[in-house]
This record gives structure tokens, sequence and C-alpha cells, in this order.
């Protein structure tokens, strides 16, 4: 027979809390992660931009854009089309292609119309990536998406 202590109630409290401890670290760890990795603010004004939304999306729906995002070679191609399948040449394009998760491997690449699409040069690595575009149209309609981006390995 072996001989045990008998659990007492230091014993259970000590169990209890270190079980809540091991819990409370965790958590602190994971809301410290996801604030530091935050990118921010999408924003200045949630209200103006809420009246200003329906008014955006209706003038950015009627130039009936498709954008697709493609990346191979080193290169990162962004195809946009209009509603007869045509390439969309814009007066002016900004872009980020970023991770969805974090904005440390942000990139804003130069992309360059080339008859068919807008390509630019960047290297990016296997998985999710985000192309958050701005594009002004011809006739001054602007027009923002998030195109989602999978890279095989």
């Amino acid at each position: 027979m072996t001989d045990s202590k008998p659990l007492t109630g230091r014993g259970v409290f000590i169990i209890f809390a270190s079980a809540f401890g091991v819990i409370i670290a965790v958590n602190l760890a994971l809301a410290y992660n996801a604030v530091r990795t935050f990118p921010g603010l999408e924003v200045k004004n949630s209200y103006v931009a809420s009246q200003e939304f329906d008014i955006r999306r209706l003038a950015q729906e009627s130039l009936a854009w498709t954008v697709q995002a493609n990346a191979e070679d080193g290169l990162v191609m962004l195809d946009i089309r209009d509603a007869e399948g045509k390439p969309v040449q814009v007066a002016h394009l900004d872009a980020i292609v970023g991770r969805a998760t974090h904005v440390k491997d942000d990139l804003t690449p130069a992309f360059a119309f080339d008859g068919r699409s807008y390509v630019a040069r960047a290297t990016l690595g296997a998985g999710n990536w985000n192309v958050r575009m701005k594009a002004v149209a011809v006739d001054g309609t602007e027009f923002s998406q998030r195109v989602i981006l999978h890279i095989k390995e």
C-alpha cells in the first residue's frame, strides 16, 4: 500500500487557481495579439460614411465591373472587366496587396495597364491574400472592392 496525502482545501484551491491562471493567461495573450495586429479604422466618421453608402454603392453597381486577381511568376494581375467582358482601363488605381489577418506583409505594387489587365511585380508567399483596391472610372465614379487572392504552394 502506498501512503498518499489526503486532498485538502489548500490542494483544491491550488488546482482551481492554476486552472484559472492558465485560462486567464491564454485570454490575455490572444487579446494582446488581436489588438497588436488590428489594421485600424476603415473610415474616419462612420455616421457620415453610412449616409453616403447607398449612393456610392448604386454608382459602383452601375459600372457593372467584375474584378479578379491572379498571381504567377512574380507578377500580380488585376483583371477588371465591364458588363460585356471587355477590359476596363481606369482613370486612377490604388491597390494594397496584403494578408487578411494583419498588415505586416502589406505591399503597394505599381500596377500598370497592359491592354488586358493591370500588372505589377510582387512575389507573394503561399496562402490567402487580399487586394484592397480603389479605382476611379473615366467618368469619375469611385469603385472599391476587396478581391481575394489564393496562392497555392
